[in-house]
């Protein structure tokens, strides 16, 4: 399973809910810029808990997007040895979003998000509603751009991603059929077109 990196702009984003990535195969990286000498103790607490897939960068220059280069800079050199791996950009900043933009281009699969609840398979779980799962596998197929799936098994295949958990093929089928039912996409001999809604 390819690897899920959070990597948290803390100059931008406090997180409070970090805990909730323990249940899952995150490696995460906060981000501190040069002039933050304090984290919350909820924070460092939740950090110590991920053991070795919690990790500091402590920014030591300061300067207009200091931070931010660094956030691409860890995602080149990361995505450099894992190609396979998922970017989730912990920050409220769209001035990353070109960065973004460019990387989907190259085949980087790399989102921002705003908090880490917004992260798909912490929304995600077998509880939630049909609709939602269907909102969020949009939302993610929307912000994919000309990366998105042409198979209707690779697109089964991503939205198992989603979920980091074994679907069986009934259910990715019901929501693949779902997709179809709700004419955000156009199955043709196996191949897949979309009509999604503009992504943000």
């Amino acid at each position: 399973m390819p690897t899920n990196y959070v990597l948290i702009d803390f100059e931008n984003v406090h997180p409070s809910n970090l805990e909730a990535l323990k249940r899952h195969p995150f490696k995460v990286l906060v981000f501190v810029g040069a002039n933050q000498t304090k984290v919350p103790f909820e924070l460092a607490s939740a950090m110590q808990a991920l053991g070795n897939c919690g990790q500091y960068v402590k920014i030591a220059g300061t300067g207009k997007n200091a931070l931010d280069f660094h956030i691409a800079y860890y995602i080149g050199e990361l995505a450099a040895k894992e190609p396979e791996a998922f970017f989730h950009i912990i920050s409220r900043d769209s001035g990353f979003d070109p960065l973004i933009k460019h990387l989907k281009g190259k085949k980087i699969r790399v989102q921002r998000e705003c908090d880490l609840e917004e992260i798909p398979v912490l929304r995600l779980s077998s509880n939630t509603s049909s609709d939602e799962k269907i909102a969020t596998i949009v939302k993610n197929l929307a912000g994919r751009g000309q990366s998105r799936p042409r198979k209707v098994k690779t697109l089964a295949n991503t939205i198992n991603s989603l979920f980091m958990e074994n679907l069986n093929d009934q259910q990715l089928a019901a929501l693949v059929k779902e997709l179809e039912q709700h004419h955000y996409i156009i199955v043709t001999n196996g191949n897949v077109s979309y009509k999604l809604p503009t992504s943000k």
